[in-house]
């Protein structure tokens, strides 16, 4: 099970192609990202709380903005330097999705 990332300039679709929005993708921490995020306690989680491993989740800029007040929960759980890249690498894109009018990220679930 993981989950890549993606960051579009708009909503994207699974109809069609995705790519002509997409500024960034992350790929590299799937399982990682998967396994930090089934940590959380989904009440208190804020939007981190609703990701779907086994599908698809789209946040839009304020929801990242929200979200990324989240993650350092997941950082705080990590007990190597390996395993903060993952919700250090979600930070950069909550962070820029938020800075971001119009723009979304997209949890590609398994």
């Amino acid at each position: 099970m993981g989950i890549e990332l993606e960051l579009h300039s708009a909503r994207p679709t699974r109809k069609g192609s995705s790519r002509e929005t997409l500024f960034r993708g992350s790929y590299e921490h799937g399982e990682a990202l998967a396994r930090a995020l089934s940590t959380l306690d989904p009440h208190d989680a804020g939007p981190l709380g609703r990701v779907d491993p086994y599908g698809d989740t789209l946040f839009n800029e304020q929801e990242a903005q929200v979200a990324g007040h989240h993650v350092s929960a997941l950082v705080r759980r990590c007990t190597d330097e390996g395993q903060k890249s993952a919700p250090l690498d979600l930070a950069e894109l909550l962070e820029a999705c938020a800075a971001t009018p119009g723009s979304y990220v997209w949890f590609v679930g398994d």
